[in-house]
């Protein structure tokens, strides 16, 4: 059947490489390569009639893989981390490719395969590590937001790194080729600009007006491959264009739509690249290489490790987190094999030392749960003969903290709370891992604890034994959840009030024994929407009614799993049924002169005087024998209904 025959083979091989990964809890991408050796031409058995074509199917696996990063690339992540991995992550990948370069020259290969090894090990697995954290329960902790942010750099780093290492075969050649390209692809970007900015948008919006979702997938699909063989015909790495199409639709209001289409596509072009790569691994060589790969495991893991645990100190994190992100990503990543695949058709590296970088890679993957497993118990294990970590407190009282509140996250919700309670003369504290924003609390006077509240050493310092409520302010879904599972551990009992990005959030959350949880968006839009219809005079009984629907739709799966949640939303949406109103008195109107026992508002229009304002002079709660004047402010407190009889009263000539 010829290539159709290959593709069975290879996608039923994958499926069976990947079941298999899946039951060892491994990353499926080492199945998928397992599954390229048995059906490789080194094995015997079954195997593909012709390689080349699958590899070329590759290629678009390839380009997609680097169209789908582009699409979920999001500045936004990088924010709470911004500095070690917009700084720190470059300043990484040259120390790795330094190093690279002397372990090769030391184990005599030529200075080119030196250069490509340290940039091929350079580059850590982002789906390894996801899933080993996602294992360990350590997703939103501090520790997984440094290691995130730094992988987010370092694939976008492979973009540069597929144009600068193929032009160092001939250096003197590669430097003017190098000029050339960069001046091509700051052409390319500034005509991408022009188009992603003007063209793209309106091209996404036409097509998602007829509401097919068929062609939506294709004109994405389009966009991102059309785009990269354009960068192809330009001179440019076709890798290349397929990720900045990925950036500019990621930009428009279709970008999650066009990413949850494009994710399936990815997966299975992705699935021929990893198989593809591993048809090249020879069992033989292997085995007969067996001891330069364990050394290289270990040499790389090592350096590789300690790289990212002192510019972790460098950067100024502590606690776990210099050796959670040292053994976290100490491992070689799948864009390796992307960047290998490139050194092969350029010539610039063999099929043997791509086999064994190959091989020492999917070790490192094979490894990297075991080796971050270490975190905890080595930290636990130098706490017992160094120093335990010294926590930063400002402002903590003298005798301690006792019946406070922990208010976790000192952002601008954080702060609002803390200033509140502040004027209360309240006790509290703040949990804030950000250096930058605890500076800019301190002058303020609050109790501080520096430091990430998902870590228990953290919580422990805010002695939650003795505190009376718990609040998370943090947007981050997977923060506030790593917070609440360490809380609940040692303090089951203490009450938590947190906010939801999502309903499922929402729900997750009070599964998990979150006492009260608060959607912002939601409740901002319901107060939007219900000032609104007063405005409009629309009755207030009416206006509580459909708000309590709304809310009662949003928080339903709650309201069924809890009864007295939804007692509780309803308690503290009672004082909406009665507005306060500010009514100015006119000058023939028949108040004026009279006192407020002798006007008798209540009986006759059902409102209640709260408030008066003179030449303001606020008089509160006046005493019946207030009288009123003309130009008075009258505040009055009641229903709808209650001030129209009021305004009508008020204007009525004796």
């Amino acid at each position: 059947m010829g290539i159709a025959g290959d593709i069975v083979i290879v996608v039923t091989a994958a499926l069976f490489g990947g079941l298999i990964a899946q039951r060892l809890k491994q990353p499926l991408i080492v199945g998928y390569i397992l599954a390229g050796v048995l059906i490789g031409p080194y094995t015997g058995g079954i195997t593909v009639s012709d390689a080349h074509e699958i590899e070329k199917l590759a290629e678009i696996g390839v380009a997609l893989l680097l169209f789908a990063l582009g699409l979920e690339f999001s500045l936004k992540e990088l924010k709470p981390v911004r500095n070690i991995a917009l700084f720190g992550t470059p300043i990484q990948i040259l120390l790795t490719i330094a190093f690279g370069y002397g372990l090769g020259q030391w184990l005599g290969w030529s200075r080119l395969e030196s250069i490509w090894f340290g940039g091929l090990i350079s580059l850590s697995s982002t789906m390894v590590l996801l899933k080993t954290l996602e294992n360990q329960g350590w997703l939103g902790t501090l520790s997984s937001r440094v290691m995130i942010g730094m992988l987010i750099v370092q694939d976008l780093a492979v973009v540069p790194l597929m144009i600068i290492l193929p032009q160092l075969q001939d250096p003197e050649a590669g430097l003017p080729i190098l000029g050339i390209a960069a001046v091509k692809a700051a052409v390319f970007l500034a005509a991408m600009v022009i188009i992603g900015t003007r063209v793209i948008p309106k091209i996404m919006k036409h097509v998602a007006s007829w509401n097919s979702r068929e062609l939506f997938l294709l004109t994405t699909t389009v966009m991102g491959l059309g785009i990269g063989y354009g960068t192809y015909l330009f001179g440019l790495s076709f890798a290349f264009g397929a990720f900045v199409a990925g950036l500019l639709i990621s930009e428009s209001d279709y970008g999650y739509q066009a990413l949850s289409d494009i994710l399936p596509l990815r997966d299975i072009f992705s699935l021929l690249f990893f198989t593809s790569v591993g048809m090249l691994i020879d069992p033989g060589f292997l085995m007969a290489n067996i001891m330069t790969v364990l050394f290289l495991v270990a040499v790389v893991m090592t350096a590789k490790g300690l790289v990212f645990g002192v510019l972790s100190k460098l950067f100024k994190y502590g606690n776990i987190v210099p050796l959670a992100a040292g053994l976290g990503l100490c491992q070689v990543g799948e864009f390796s094999f992307v960047l290998g695949r490139i050194g092969i058709s350029s010539g610039s590296i063999s099929t043997e030392f791509y086999s064994l970088v190959l091989t020492v890679t999917i070790v490192t993957m094979l490894l990297t749960p075991m080796v971050s497993g270490l975190s905890g118990p080595l930290y636990a294990l130098r706490n017992r003969f160094v120093k335990p970590y010294q926590l930063q407190t400002i402002n903590l009282p003298e005798t301690g903290l006792s019946n406070h509140i922990v208010i976790a996250g000192g952002g601008r919700i954080g702060k609002s709370v803390a200033d509140i309670l502040k004027t209360l003369d309240m006790s509290f504290v703040v949990l804030e891992s950000n250096y930058r924003r605890m500076e800019q609390l301190k002058p303020a006077g609050y109790p501080i604890i520096y430091g990430d509240a998902t870590q228990s050493v953290i919580l422990e310092a805010a002695d939650l034994d003795k505190a009376k409520l718990l609040l998370i302010t943090t947007p981050v879904t997977l923060i506030s959840q790593a917070i609440v599972i360490q809380v609940k551990k040692n303090h089951p009992d203490l009450h938590i009030v947190t906010r939801a990005e999502t309903i499922e959030h929402l729900i997750e959350l009070h599964k998990q024994g979150v006492y009260h949880v608060v959607q912002p968006e939601f409740e901002a839009s319901l107060e939007f929407t219900r000032l609104a219809l007063l405005h409009l005079n629309m009755n207030t009984e009416r206006i509580q009614q459909l708000t309590d629907e709304i809310r009662r739709d949003l928080y339903q799966p709650l309201y069924a799993a809890d009864t007295g949640y939804e007692m509780l939303a309803q308690l503290q949406n009672v004082s909406h049924l009665l507005e306060l109103n500010y009514i100015p008195l006119e000058t023939r109107s028949s108040l004026v002169g009279q006192t407020l026992a002798e006007s008798a508002i209540r009986a006759r229009t059902g409102a209640t005087v709260a408030g008066v304002i003179r030449k303001g002079i606020l008089y509160p709660n006046p005493s019946p024998e207030f009288s009123f004047r003309a130009k008075d402010v009258v505040a009055v407190i009641g229903q709808s209904e209650d001030f129209k009889a009021f305004r009508k009263m008020a204007g009525e000539v004796g």
